[in-house]
């Protein structure tokens, strides 16, 4: 499997990096990893949805 940093993802998702990283520590983006400071995000993953829009809500 790929996988991308988190700095990658943010800039795929148009998010900060910091952002990215709370969604990893709070388990939202299916098959990430840790290994030792650096998240390890799937490349096929997609954004998880803002949970304060309810729109997007499912």
């Amino acid at each position: 499997m790929e996988y991308m940093s988190a700095p990658q993802a943010a800039e795929k998702w148009g998010i900060s990096e910091r952002r990215v990283q709370i969604l990893c520590s709070e388990n939202r983006i299916p098959g990430v990893s840790k290994l030792g400071y650096m998240w390890l995000i799937p490349k096929d993953a997609e954004k998880p949805a803002d949970a304060r829009r309810k729109e997007q809500r499912k």
